[in-house]
This record gives structure tokens, C-alpha cells and sequence, in this order.
């Protein structure tokens, strides 16, 4: 039994109707409280880490006056973070009759389904692809296979489930299927959360309020989307008597582009942050997608990625690659009351050792500047994992390379899953620069890769499968710099249909 922490009222739409549900822990998972306190059992616990998507649930937030809908994994999800929100589960999008929803219907018609487990995470999947796209209108393989890859069965194999994703949308919505997005907008709004400084979840929404939280809670622990804290409360069996969640703070909810640089508030999603380094690097576009699966996009933020700083977060490889820096704020009290102290370093210069770093108990990360692309550099970065979709790197390497009139003129390099932290291959760098860039400079430059890092041994790789891959994906960037393009994962296209 865990012990007793002091909870607090969470409040929520389902189906339309607000569900309060009072002294929740702060620690308490939202799949714990839909199986355990709501008794909706069709939402299974398979994993408890947000890999196997068998947890699955669609989020509906109000976004410019719109609802917007986002599956997630309700396993490693936070109760509280669902406060305000509405909430779908496998047994709210059938018709009040029992005439099944699309979703559910192409399921039973494509035989998506053998022993049952994972079929209400592929439903609500394909319920927020349907909700999402007009109805399911135009889905193709290659977007049904990104929207389902937090998803895994066992047993059908995928083609049948990838067939009901195409085919949900040439099927009728049963009366009563319908969400009524007006009224859900409407009574969202009505459902304003309570503040309270001092309530065991807080969830500030204003960066100002956030900031004062932070310097009077020091001890709480901070969550930006829980896909990594969630793990510690399920598999690690952590309490945590205080939370303190960023992700409601308006400011760090947005995108700001400015002439050099972009910004992206430590509140942004992953889903959103990848759509806005895309926008301008469009060759980032399957990395994106690789990083583990869309429900883990859709909770987690990568400001909670980098502030985490696990050596196999594939997130800061790339943004040291390309010069990232990190923004840190914290509430300072001042003759006049108190105002926000800022200080900006680069990423790589944040960490100090395994999930360490240099914030203090009062600083949050709150913003991560991006430069802007300058046209000439050549920017990659290769993911090595056993599978393609949903998992963990092995090994990550991010390249940014000018090269004028033969030679290396600049080159910037981060590196993942090759030492206690994050970090950038200051001594490769160095080999490189200046250099012709031709076959003989790789080589050296492969060899001082390789010597630069003592990777560890563990479930993923060996450390000696580790630095031979590194110098591997530097040749793998020099013969791509070259125009050998068949040798990436990116020129494979899915299959549309089987014949």
C-alpha cells in the first residue's frame, strides 16, 4: 500500500458532464484514477512506462478557441495535469444505442483485434487521428503509421489495424457519436481550475505565479509533461508529497520567432516544438517522428527533456548540434516587490553529471533559443535503436557542418548514449576544423570520435558497438555530403497497399 499524501479536488469533463473527484494524491497517475476510482476498465495498464500504448486516452484542450484533441498515455500521465481538460476513454465514443464509432467499427471490420489487451489504445489512437483529420477523410498509410506508433499488438500483426485507419473514415458516425465541440468548448472555459499557492499539485498559469511557486516550493518536484517522472512513480514507486507543473503557464506555452533565433517555452509539447524545428529544417521531419511515439509527444515537452538531461534523451544531441541555448529564470524579491532574474548558457554547458546541473533549487528552465537555419551548413542527425518506431537510442549523433571551397569552415557535433550526459564532441571538432573535407580528414575524424567517448555496456548496446558506430555515422555523413542518399532510412516509403 502506498502511504497516505494529503490530496486535492480534480476536475474534468467526460462525455460532456464534469467529473470532480476529490483528495487526489499529486503523485496519483490518471490510469489509476480512470481504473481504481472511476472503474473504466477498458483502459488497460500494460507496460506503466507509456511504451506499449495499451493505456492510451484522448486529451480535448481549448487551443484559440478550438478544441483540440491529443492521444496520450494515461500510465506515466499525472492526474492533476488533466485538470480543466476533457478526457475520452474507450467507453465514452460509442453511441448512448451501442452502435460503435468508426474507430471501433473499421477495427472489427479490418479484424484489428485478436486477444483484445491492446485494442482500446489502437481505438482511442485512431479516435484522436479521426478527430483530427475531418473525420478520418484522407488518412494515408504513412500518417496512420506516425499517429499509431505509441501502439503495439501482439497478436494481428499491423496491416489489418493500418487498413481500419484508412477505412474509418468511409464508414457513418452513429447519432450520439458526434462530439459537440461547442458545448465541450464552451463548458472548458467554464471549468476553470482553482489556484492555491499552496495545494499539494500545483499548476501555476502565469510565468510570474510559476516563478513565485518555484521559490517558495523548492522542494517540490518539477513535472513538464511527467513522460519521465511518471516512470519513477510507477516503476521506481517514488512519492512526491508536492508537484509543481509547468506546462499551464501561458507564456511558455508559445513559439516566438525571432529574426536569428526561434524560442520555445518549456511548456511546449514535443509534437509542437518538433513541428516548429521542422517548419525550418524539414529534413528533421523523420527524427521527429522517431522520437518515441505520438502519445509520449503529445505529454511530454522538450523542456522537460532537456531540464531531465538523461544521456539517451534524443532531443539534445540535435539542439547542441545546432548552438542551442537554455534560458533560466528565477523569482527575485526586490525592494519593490520581486521581479524575474534571468540568466542564458548553452545547452551543453548546463549539465555537471548524470541528471545533474548547474539551476539552482529556485531556477526553472524556461525557454530553449534555436538559431535559425543560414542556408549553408549541412545539419544531420542519425538515431541508432532496435526499432525504427517508439524507442530508445542506442547511440544519437548530430552533425552541423560548413564547408567553403573545400574545407571544413565551422562544425558543431552532439552526441547521446555515449557518456553521463549529453554532450558535445569538442575534441572531434577540433580534428575537423580547418580541414579538407575529403575521405582522409573523415577517417581521423571517425578515429577521434571513437576516442572521445567511454560508452557504457548495458540492455541497448555494447560500449564497443557504441564507438564503432560513432566513427560509422560520421562516414555515413561524409558520403551523404557527397550525394549517396540510398544508404538513409528517409528515402523508404510504406507500401500503400499489399498485393
Amino acid at each position: 500500500m502506498k502511504p497516505e499524501i494529503p490530496g486535492q479536488t480534480l476536475r474534468f469533463l467526460r462525455r460532456g458532464q464534469t467529473v470532480a473527484v476529490g483528495n487526489v494524491a499529486p503523485d496519483r497517475t490518471l490510469l489509476e484514477l480512470l481504473r481504481d476510482d472511476l472503474h473504466l476498465s477498458a483502459t488497460k495498464e500494460g507496460c506503466g512506462e507509456g511504451d506499449c500504448g495499451a493505456c492510451t486516452v484522448v486529451l480535448g484542450e481549448v487551443v484559440d478557441g478550438k478544441l483540440q484533441y491529443k492521444a496520450i498515455n494515461s500510465c506515466i500521465r499525472l492526474a492533476h495535469s488533466v485538470d480543466g481538460m476533457a478526457v475520452f476513454t474507450a467507453e465514452d465514443i460509442a453511441a448512448p444505442s451501442g452502435e460503435l464509432h468508426p474507430s471501433q467499427e473499421a477495427m472489427v471490420r479490418c479484424h484489428g483485434s485478436q486477444c483484445g489487451f491492446c485494442t482500446p489504445g489502437f481505438v482511442m489512437s485512431l479516435f484522436g487521428l479521426y478527430q483530427n483529420t475531418s473525420g478520418g477523410q484522407g488518412v494515408t498509410r504513412e500518417q496512420a503509421q506516425v499517429d499509431l506508433s505509441g501502439n503495439l499488438c501482439r497478436c494481428t500483426g499491423y496491416r489489418p489495424i493500418l487498413d481500419a485507419a484508412q477505412q474509418m473514415g468511409a464508414l457513418p458516425l452513429p447519432a450520439g457519436c458526434a462530439v459537440d465541440e461547442a458545448a465541450t468548448v464552451a463548458a472548458l472555459k467554464a471549468l476553470k481550475p482553482k489556484a492555491d499557492a499552496d495545494a499539494p499539485y500545483l499548476r501555476p498559469r502565469s510565468l510570474n505565479a510559476l516563478l513565485q511557486a518555484r521559490a517558495a516550493h523548492p522542494q517540490a518536484q518539477v513535472v513538464a509533461g511527467t513522460t519521465d517522472v511518471g516512470l519513477w512513480v510507477t516503476k521506481q514507486h517514488k512519492r512526491f508529497a508536492q508537484v509543481l507543473d509547468v506546462t499551464a503557464a501561458r507564456e511558455l506555452q508559445r513559439v516566438e520567432t525571432y529574426p536569428q533565433h526561434i524560442a520555445i517555452g518549456a511548456a511546449v509539447t514535443l509534437t509542437d516544438a518538433f513541428a516548429a524545428l521542422v517548419k525550418e529544417r524539414p529534413q528533421l521531419q523523420t527524427f521527429g517522428q522517431r522520437f518515441a511515439g505520438l502519445p509520449v509527444r503529445n505529454s511530454g515537452t522538450l523542456g522537460g527533456n532537456v531540464a531531465n538531461g538523461s544521456p539517451i534523451g534524443d532531443s539534445m544531441p540535435l539542439l547542441i548540434a545546432l548552438g542551442a541555448s537554455v534560458v533560466l529564470m528565477r523569482w527575485k524579491k526586490t525592494k519593490a516587490g520581486g521581479g524575474i532574474a534571468h540568466r542564458e548558457l548553452r545547452l551543453e554547458d548546463l549539465y555537471t553529471g548524470y541528471r545533474t546541473n548547474v539551476m539552482r533549487p529556485d531556477e526553472l528552465l524556461c525557454w530553449i533559443k534555436v538559431p535559425r537555419p543560414n542556408g549553408h551548413a549541412l545539419e544531420k542527425i542519425y538515431k541508432i535503436s532496435k526499432r525504427f518506431d517508439d524507442d530508445i537510442s542506442a547511440v544519437c549523433l548530430a552533425i552541423q557542418m560548413t564547408v567553403k571551397a573545400g574545407v571544413v569552415q565551422q562544425v558543431s557535433i552532439g552526441a547521446g548514449g555515449v557518456a553521463a550526459t549529453p554532450a558535445r564532441a569538442r575534441r572531434t571538432e577540433a580534428a575537423l576544423l580547418g580541414q579538407p573535407w575529403n575521405a582522409d580528414t573523415v577517417m581521423a575524424g571517425a578515429a577521434a570520435l571513437r576516442a572521445e567517448f567511454q560508452p557504457i555496456s548495458d540492455m541497448r548496446a555494447s560500449a564497443a558497438y557504441r564507438q564503432t558506430v560513432l566513427g560509422n555515422l560520421l562516414q555515413r555523413y561524409w558520403l551523404e555530403s557527397q550525394g549517396l542518399q540510398g544508404i538513409n532510412l528517409d528515402s523508404l516509403k510504406t507500401v500503400e497497399a499489399l498485393t
